[in-house]
């Protein structure tokens, strides 16, 4: 059991990305890959190095190379060849793919030189399930192994049946009484799994788990509902610039049944200031001009999950915005290489916000008349601040004096007589007026 549980770990690695790889430059390499998916062998360092070699199986040639050329290529459909790296990629794989695989290399003398073997193994993506709630929902890939937990512990329900239309499963008194896909499939009472393989599109289905009691009445009855599913096995990016700038980008997929689609760009989520249509769900895109970055599409279903990335730049468009001096106003995307406005850019930014083109000042010799003009209208306020600064210190001044003028006719005056003089004292006030 613990084996078991090994391989399918193994098995369940494989089908999160449907793509595997393997070194097959050392003798006896042992391959594996995903039914349905991608697998790429390393089968020499570098082609060019190699006057002639032939990659072959038991009773076909598959690959034939000689003197920097390839020959031949007998899955050419479905599979590349890569000299640079010696790798060889095999897509949508099948069973009849695995097996014992020969690479023969010949010098220019047309003299054996080294020969080396690679197995190649086809595995089915498992996935799991727990049936042990009423109204499960299960998946399972096509050609793949799927494991339903159907109970706790099988020993303790002395009979059950397991049905889609007709009974798949029956067990009664610690024994399987009997399994009509017994070639297939294995149930393990201890833990109540029943493992399915080569699933096919006909064991998808409606599944009743009918449970009964010593006396033969009914005890509980669960639904299961399995949908088998084919894995996206490789994505394909297609990009193309528009007339305004704008990049239109596609991501397809082969194989795989009700894809569903997802977009990052430098490892974040695609927002909506970054799109023009689409979303970040959807098939096709259309990303706004000054978007540029490591673009990622990611494709799966229930039981797998493929992506593909690329590396895109802007189309060559930058945005402008002046005045000419015909009075003209000038605000839009503009091929660069061909651009004859606006040609003296002062500041720029590429900054944009949701729903709105990103803002650019530049100079030419309307927009430097308006700068002056701007300037003008500033030195003027200026000046009428400091006017209206300078009469108010005239105003304080003018009252202070003022004050001071008033407080020194209050002051009483001494007035000088001869020693035998009577003194007198003069006062005068705003009173001595009424």
């Amino acid at each position: 059991m613990e084996a078991a549980f090994g391989l399918w770990l193994v098995l369940l690695g494989v089908s999160h990305g449907v793509q595997t790889s393997c070194d097959g430059r050392q003798d006896g390499a042992q391959c594996y890959g995903a039914l349905g998916g991608t697998v790429v062998l390393q089968l020499t360092d570098d082609a060019s190095e190699i006057f002639k070699f032939q990659w072959s199986n038991k009773t076909t040639r598959i690959l034939s190379w000689r003197n920097t050329k390839m020959v031949s290529n007998l899955i050419e459909d479905r599979s590349s060849f890569t000299p640079s790296n010696g790798t060889f990629r095999i897509n949508d794989l099948s069973r009849t793919d695995g097996g014992d695989y020969t690479l023969t290399m010949f010098d220019s003398t047309g003299k054996i030189i080294e020969t080396r073997a690679l197995q190649l193994t086809i595995q089915g993506v498992e996935t799991s399930c727990d049936g042990r709630q009423d109204g499960a929902q299960c998946y399972g890939a096509l050609g793949g192994t799927v494991v339903l937990q159907l109970m706790d512990d099988a020993s303790e329900i002395f009979r059950f049946l397991w049905s889609n239309k007709k009974t798949i499963l029956s067990w009664r008194d610690n024994k399987i009484v009997s399994n009509q896909i017994g070639n297939r499939s294995s149930f393990t009472p201890s833990n109540g799994t029943f493992m399915i393989n080569d699933l096919s599109r006909t064991d998808g289905g409606d599944y009743t788990l009918i449970m009964f009691d010593s006396d033969g009445k009914p005890a509980e009855q669960r639904a299961l509902q399995l949908t088998i599913q084919a894995p996206v096995s490789s994505v394909l990016l297609d990009s193309e610039c528009l007339s305004q700038g704008e990049m239109r980008v596609s991501c397809s997929s082969e194989g795989g049944d009700s894809p569903q689609y997802s977009w990052t760009l430098d490892g974040q989520t695609l927002t909506d200031a970054q799109l023009l249509s689409g979303s970040n769900e959807s098939e096709n895109i259309t990303l706004r001009q000054d978007v540029s970055g490591q673009l990622v599409c990611s494709v799966r279903n229930h039981i797998s999950s493929v992506s593909k990335e690329e590396t895109i730049s802007t189309c060559g468009f930058i945005f402008i915005a002046c005045i000419l001096s015909n009075g003209t106003h000038v605000s839009q995307w503009v091929l660069e290489a061909s651009n004859t406005l606006c040609i003296k850019p002062t500041t720029a930014s590429t900054t944009t916000t949701e729903g709105k083109e990103p803002s650019l000042t530049v100079s030419n010799s309307s927009s430097t008349n308006v700068t002056d003009h701007s300037l003008l209208i500033c030195g003027l306020r200026a000046a009428v601040v400091i006017l209206i600064l300078i009469g108010i210190a005239v105003y304080f001044a003018w009252k202070k004096k003022k004050y001071k003028i008033a407080e020194g006719s209050a002051v009483p005056r001494k007035m000088d007589y001869r020693d035998d003089s009577a003194l007198m004292i003069e006062v005068r006030s705003s009173a001595s007026k009424l």
